[in-house]
């Protein structure tokens, strides 16, 4: 316990004091996030909180770690490359291509270095044991959901950093439980750094976390699942789940379905999986006229019952569970879908020129009344 604390208290100040310098500087050098028809803000905001939220995690996760933990070095490895990846579409614009290539690595990194890796499916869809490469596509595919989706939940003030935080305790605290020091230490740290980075970026945001820092929880989360998955469906934990991979899916379910829902879509209208809109639940609920505090706190409201509702289901089995989660989630977002005011329906045209492209994506500016992109 006395790691735990430490490690949460260290990342909490670490991030809490790192935060304002940041703010600061990037007003100096004018680093900021510029709003335009696909935002949701109206005013330049810095968008480099990701390096407060990396400062705090990696310093605590490194101090916090047991000793011998074999893996730690490949998970700091893997969040180097994610912190580089981020900071370099924070402050220019990465192209997708660059983006997914570096994702790649990242996930290749922990898959084959770190050992996580999906080997057993569980019972969803009566597979159990599956083939090694299986295994590791599958893993990479899961790894590269979950870092996208906390990217492109990032939409409203506070909301990655709330999801984040809420799924960050709740495996730090499995995790701590089962006696997997390791993992409990990186779900604190992590929880530590995002409620020092949420006293800034909770509505009305002083600053973003950017690609930085939702590209990190994103990974670590990716991490957390993985390991979830592997450990809480087996008999030699002091707690054992049934269904683990449906209940792993609930505590991400928030972002992740949102997430597979747009990229769906995406795809069957011939779009690339990656291409920027205005299709994602916080834009709904925007056009609903929800403020940005209302929808933070009603999709953490939701994760948390969808969670509980996994916890109590889970004796029904993996392939039940996750059909109820699945079709509970699209009648909510249905509802809320044909609800919206059919005059604030926003469409992004299928055709955009590389000036549009630019202007969708994070630019900032680097120099006033200047933007530069690469």
């Amino acid at each position: 316990m006395d790691k735990i604390l430490l490690s949460y208290t260290f990342a909490f100040l670490i991030t809490f004091f790192a935060i304002p310098i940041i703010i600061e500087v990037a007003r100096r050098k004018k680093l900021f996030d510029e709003p335009d028809e696909r935002k949701v803000h109206k005013m330049v905001i810095p968008t480099l909180g990701g390096l407060g939220i990396f400062g705090g995690f990696i310093l605590a996760t490194l101090i916090g770690s047991p000793v011998g933990s074999n893996e730690l070095q490949y998970f700091v490895a893997a969040a180097i490359v994610i912190f580089f990846l981020g900071i370099k579409d924070d402050i220019l614009v990465l192209s997708v291509a660059k983006k997914f290539i570096g994702q790649l690595i990242a996930a290749g990194i922990i898959i084959k270095f770190g050992g996580v890796q999906i080997t057993n499916m569980h019972g969803f869809l009566g597979i159990t044991t599956i083939p090694h490469l299986a295994s590791i596509v599958l893993t990479l595919f899961t790894i590269i959901v979950i870092i996208n989706s906390f990217n492109l939940i990032d939409g409203v003030d506070g909301l990655a950093g709330s999801l984040g935080l809420l799924t960050a305790l709740i495996f730090g605290a499995y995790f701590y439980y089962t006696g997997y020091l390791l993992y409990a230490v990186m779900a604190f740290s992590l929880a530590g750094s995002l409620v020092g980075f949420l006293i800034y970026n909770f509505s009305p945001a002083k600053i973003f976390m950017g690609d930085t820092g939702s590209l990190l929880i994103g990974l670590v989360n990716s991490i957390m699942v993985v390991k979830f998955i592997n450990i809480a469906d087996s008999s030699v934990v002091n707690f054992p789940l049934q269904s683990a991979p449906a209940i792993g899916f609930a505590i991400l379910i928030v972002p992740l379905f949102d997430t597979l829902r747009v990229f769906a879509f995406r795809i069957v209208n011939r779009r690339s999986p990656f291409s920027p809109d205005r299709n994602h639940v916080h834009h709904f609920l925007l056009e609903l006229g929800y403020s940005h505090r209302k929808i933070t706190l009603l999709c953490v409201g939701a994760n948390v019952g969808l969670i509980l509702l996994a916890f109590f289901l889970r004796g029904f089995g993996t392939t039940a569970v996750i059909g109820i989660l699945m079709a509970i989630s699209c009648t909510l977002l249905a509802l809320i879908y044909y609800s919206r005011p059919k005059n604030k329906v926003i469409e992004m045209t299928e055709v955009q020129t590389k000036e549009q492209i630019i202007k969708y994506h994070k630019v900032v500016s680097l120099a006033p009344k200047s933007v530069e992109a690469s």
